[in-house]
C-alpha cells in the first residue's frame, strides 16, 4: 500500500513540474519573452501607464497588430503612473522588464544608463519607417548618438483658459505677445474680480522655460550641475509665483490640496480664468469643464527661445528582449498605422508622421483640432528640445516642488530657497560626473 501510495505522489509530482515547466513567461513575472511555445508563436510583453480610456484603446491596437501577425501573442501590463514605475523598478533588477516600454522622460536617461533600453539605432529606416518624421522628432530620443526610445507624440505647454471667465476680469482677449508683466497685471484684475487667475505651475516644468527663455536652463549639457550660474533667476521667477499665492490671486497650497480630482478644479468650476498645462491634458479638461475653452501660448519676452516641442513619452525596447526586431516593428505598428491611430487620436501626444496627421484631421473633436492646431504653431515658433532629463531629475524635480511648496507657503525665503536649491540640487546631479 505504502508503495502504491508513493508511486501516485511521484506520477502528481511529475504532471506539476511538467505544468510549471510549460507556463509562458510572457506575463508580469516573466524573463523578457520567449518564442517556439506550443502555440509557436512570438511572445512579446508591452506595458504603459494611463487611464482607462487609454486602456482600452491600446488593448485593441494590439489586437488589430495580432490579427495581422497572427504569428505574434502581445500581453499588456498597464497600470496608474504611480504603480506603473513601482512595478517597473523590480523587473529592471531582475533583467525581466517588458519588450516594449512606454518610457517617460524623467525616468529616460536612468534606464538607458543602467544599460537597460536597447538601442533603436539598427532598426530606423527599416523595421521602423521613419520616411514622414524630422530629423529633430527622431533625435528626441536620443542621448548621445543611441537612440533609445522613439518619440510617441509631443506636447507643447502653455495657457488652456476660459474666455468668458477672461471677460470677468476685464480682459476681452490675450494678445500672442503677451509679457510675464501682463500676466501679472491681468491676475490683479482677476484677484479684483473675485476669482483666480489661474492654479499655479508645475514648478520645473515653468521654471525651465523661463531659464529658457534667457538662454539658460534647468540642467547642464552635460547633467552634472544646474544649467544656469545666477541665482537672481531663480528669485526673480519664483518671487513673481509666490507673490501672487501671498497676495490671493492664485490659490494657495492648501486650496489646492482640498481638490479631489480634475472636476473640482477652479478652472472648471469657473472659479478661475485658466490653468499652465501640457497640450496633450487640454481635451481631458475640455470634457471635464463640458464648455468652449482656448488654448494661448506662453508669456514673453524671449517665448520663442523658452517653448520647445517636447517628446510626450518614449516607445523603448528592453534590453533583455529576445525579440527586439519584433518588438521594433509594433513600435512602428503603433506610430505609422493609420487604424492604430485613429484609435488613439493623438493621446500620447501630437504624432510626429506628416501623413497620419494629415489623416487624423477629419476624425478629430474641436477640441483635439485645438491641439494639433497649437503644436502646429509651436513648430514654427519654437527652439530645439534640451534632450532628456539627467539621472538624479526625479530627486531634483521633488526637491524643487518642496521648496515652491514652502515659498508659497511663506515658509521659507525665496532668496534661502535659491541657494538651498543650489546647493542641493547640484549634490545630487554631481553623482553624474
Amino acid at each position: 500500500m505504502k508503495k502504491f501510495l508513493f508511486l501516485l505522489l511521484s506520477i502528481v509530482m511529475v504532471f506539476s513540474l511538467a505544468a510549471c515547466s510549460g507556463s509562458s513567461s510572457s506575463g508580469g513575472s516573466g524573463s523578457g519573452s520567449e518564442s517556439g511555445g506550443q502555440d509557436g508563436k512570438i511572445k512579446l510583453r508591452i506595458a504603459w501607464w494611463g487611464d482607462q480610456p487609454r486602456h482600452d484603446y491600446t488593448l485593441e491596437i494590439i489586437k488589430k497588430y495580432e490579427e495581422q501577425n497572427p504569428n505574434v501573442d502581445i500581453q499588456a501590463e498597464y497600470a496608474s503612473w504611480d504603480d506603473y514605475w513601482k512595478k517597473l523598478a523590480p523587473q529592471a533588477s531582475a533583467g525581466q522588464l517588458p519588450d516594449i516600454i512606454q518610457m517617460d522622460l524623467s525616468y529616460f536617461s536612468q534606464y538607458a544608463g543602467n544599460g537597460q533600453l536597447a538601442d533603436l539605432t539598427p532598426f530606423v529606416g527599416k523595421e521602423i519607417d521613419t520616411t514622414n518624421y524630422t530629423e529633430n522628432y527622431i533625435n528626441g530620443g536620443k542621448i548621445g548618438d543611441k537612440l533609445y526610445g522613439f518619440n510617441a507624440g509631443v506636447n507643447v505647454v502653455g495657457f488652456h483658459y476660459d474666455p468668458e471667465v477672461l471677460k470677468k476680469a476685464g480682459v476681452e482677449s490675450l494678445d500672442e505677445n503677451w509679457t510675464w508683466d501682463d500676466y501679472k497685471e491681468i491676475a490683479k484684475k482677476a484677484k479684483a474680480a473675485g476669482i483666480f487667475m489661474d492654479t499655479g505651475m508645475k514648478a520645473d516644468v515653468f521654471f525651465n522655460y523661463y531659464l529658457r527663455t534667457q538662454g539658460k536652463s534647468l540642467y547642464s549639457e552635460d547633467g552634472t550641475k544646474l544649467g544656469y550660474e545666477d541665482d537672481q533667476l531663480f528669485i526673480d521667477f519664483f518671487e513673481m509665483t509666490s507673490s501672487l499665492v501671498k497676495d490671493g490671486a492664485v490659490p494657495t497650497p492648501d486650496y489646492l490640496a482640498q481638490l479631489k480630482g480634475i472636476e473640482d478644479d477652479p478652472v472648471v468650476k469657473q472659479e478661475a480664468i485658466g490653468i499652465w498645462q501640457w497640450s496633450n491634458q487640454f481635451v481631458g479638461l475640455q470634457q471635464v469643464a463640458n464648455r468652449p475653452l482656448q488654448i494661448h501660448n506662453m508669456p514673453g519676452p524671449g517665448m520663442k527661445e523658452g517653448l520647445y516641442l517636447k517628446p510626450s513619452m518614449f516607445w523603448s525596447v528592453s534590453k533583455n528582449s529576445k525579440h527586439q526586431e519584433e518588438a521594433a516593428k509594433f513600435i512602428n505598428f503603433l506610430v505609422n498605422d493609420i487604424e492604430a491611430n485613429k484609435l488613439a487620436l493623438g493621446d500620447r501626444g501630437v504624432p510626429g508622421s506628416s501623413v497620419i496627421k494629415e489623416e487624423l484631421k477629419p476624425f478629430l473633436s474641436p477640441e483635439q483640432v485645438q491641439v494639433f492646431d497649437s503644436v502646429a504653431w509651436a513648430e514654427q515658433n519654437s527652439s530645439p528640445f534640451d534632450g532628456p532629463d539627467p539621472i538624479g531629475a526625479g530627486e531634483v524635480i521633488e526637491l524643487l516642488d518642496s521648496l515652491s511648496e514652502q515659498m508659497n507657503y511663506g515658509q521659507l525665503k525665496v532668496e534661502d530657497a535659491a541657494k538651498q536649491f543650489r546647493q542641493q540640487a547640484e549634490s545630487i546631479l554631481s553623482q553624474n560626473k
